[in-house]
């Protein structure tokens, strides 16, 4: 139950911001620095005490790329070791490829992908913001503050053990900042974004709905070291028992996903699991060459159960989602984080066009033209977040479509679905038409919609007269580049 407090109680300076954002991950951050870098004042608030090293988020599609190269994000992304990859393969176990990407085709500038920990594209983000952004670590956030007309003007907090910009207390030293002696502080703004997950309190405080659906397996994840020869590029692997997704990651390591059955590893310790791991990647005689350094990728498992989720709404009266509070998909599309980042950039740029223009608000800080900075007031936040939900919700609707069809058609185990599944990897693969509009999508570059026509010719049941017409020319997905281990 959201709280509803009296909007005209004496609030401190330090307690109003322009913007505040609920989580400091990849969608938290770039949220954060767009809209710092519009001179907005933004307040980030994450239950973390510090990053997690999280075996996801780390390959970065085109249409994030453009956004981190505007930031200058991309450039320290690239020297700080990031791989360049320029393709993205579906292939057999023997390591045929059955459907290749070819970012080559793609428009100059946008022409491949970069893989990085995750956590160095949070430090990325993180070194990029605008001096006018603080991050309070270690801090919960109990609800969304709401007006009596139920727009929500901002967030309450915890005021224990969690509180405060360094974990601790509130930064006033207060026990109940709210007047309330209850152990709550109040901050506000006219924007508040929503980046704090697939279970997002925020959005379920705004009453926003949305359809979520459990995929029937799991992936673990493991690196490695030492892979002769190291894979260069994107492949997923399609095995009886589901999808090895391998990619490389800076300093020669390699990340390997494996797909699982969801009680698959329940119960298995160390040697339990290194043994379950050899037998896994021994039946993909194409990734021999990582079966040396399974031994020491036991300790880095990790295990990640997979949804995906797509909310009705992105916004409600003061209120933006960002991330995966509104849109979360298979990690193999390798979808999420980038989605999170372009809309973080679409809601800064609907911000950004409206900054200043209503001048009659009542809202206007005075603050705020005294020090030069510019004025969000809640006529802006309004025609902002209702351009951002008209631009976002149907590329997100498509990019959910593109992502779902891609995840089954190489992860689905039952009979009829691994063989419509393969059929299609295989039809798609040969038709460059296909690949040329999967790509694009893939690559998150605004949606090109497969009409009923393509579905059928995607499935080889009718044949594609313009599938090799005026081509570019393209690599054969079977080139001379061998796979990992091939």
């Amino acid at each position: 139950m959201t709280g509803t407090y009296d909007d005209e109680r004496g609030v401190g300076a330090d307690d109003e911001y322009d913007v505040l954002v609920c989580g400091a991950g990849v969608a938290g951050l770039a949220a954060a620095h767009g809209l710092g870098g519009l001179g907005l004042r933004v307040l980030v608030l994450d239950k973390q005490r510090a990053p997690r090293d999280v075996a996801k988020g780390e390959v970065l599609q085109p249409g994030a790329l453009r956004v981190l190269r505007r930031w200058g994000t991309e450039e320290v992304l690239r020297r700080r070791g990031g791989v360049a990859l320029d393709r993205l393969v579906v292939r057999a176990a023997t390591g045929g490829a059955l459907m290749a990407l070819d970012y080559g085709r793609l428009p100059e500038g946008d022409r491949g992908l970069l893989a990085h920990d995750h956590r160095d594209i949070l430090a990325a983000l993180t070194e990029g913001l605008a001096d006018g952004v603080e991050i309070r670590r270690g801090t919960l956030v109990r609800e969304a503050l709401r007006a009596a007309d139920g727009r929500i003007t901002g967030l309450v907090l915890a005021d224990g053990p969690r509180g405060g910009s360094a974990g601790g207390g509130a930064a006033d030293g207060s026990d109940g900042a709210d007047g309330t002696g209850n152990g709550t502080r109040v901050v506000r703004a006219p924007l508040v974004v929503a980046a704090d997950g697939i279970g997002s309190r925020l959005r379920r405080d705004a009453g926003i709905d949305g359809r979520r659906v459990d995929y029937p397996h799991r992936l673990v994840s493991v690196e490695l070291t030492g892979a002769d020869p190291a894979p260069d590029d994107f492949s997923a692997y399609l095995t009886d028992r589901g999808l090895r997704l391998v990619y490389p990651l800076p300093g020669g390591r390699v990340r390997l996903y494996l797909q699982t059955a969801p009680d698959e590893l329940r119960g298995l310790g160390p040697d339990g699991f290194g043994g379950w791991l050899t037998a896994a990647v021994a039946e993909v005689p194409a990734l021999a060459g990582l079966l040396s350094g399974l031994a020491d990728a036991v300790a880095t498992r990790q295990v990640f159960a997979v949804h995906r989720y797509l909310a009705d709404d992105l916004t409600a009266p003061g209120l933006a989602l960002v991330g995966e509070s509104g849109y979360a998909v298979h990690p193999m599309a390798a979808q999420g984080m980038n989605t999170a980042i372009t809309c973080a950039a679409a809601l800064t740029d609907q911000v950004a066009r409206r900054l200043g223009t209503d001048q009659a608000d009542d809202r206007t800080d005075p603050a705020a033209r005294a020090a030069g900075r510019p004025r969000l007031t809640a006529g802006a936040v309004d025609a902002a977040l209702a351009a951002y939900r008209a631009d976002r919700r149907p590329f997100l609707a498509s990019a959910a479509r593109t992502s779902a069809n891609a995840a089954r058609m190489v992860t689905d185990l039952a009979w009829p679905g691994r063989v419509v599944g393969r059929r299609a990897v295989r039809c798609t693969g040969a038709n460059p038409r296909l690949l040329d509009v999967v790509t694009h999508n893939m690559a998150g570059l605004g949606p090109l919609p497969l009409t009923p026509l393509d579905r059928l010719q995607q499935v080889g049941l009718l044949p594609d007269p313009r599938a090799h017409r005026d081509r570019r020319p393209h690599r054969d997905a079977d080139d001379d580049r061998a796979p990992a281990g091939r």
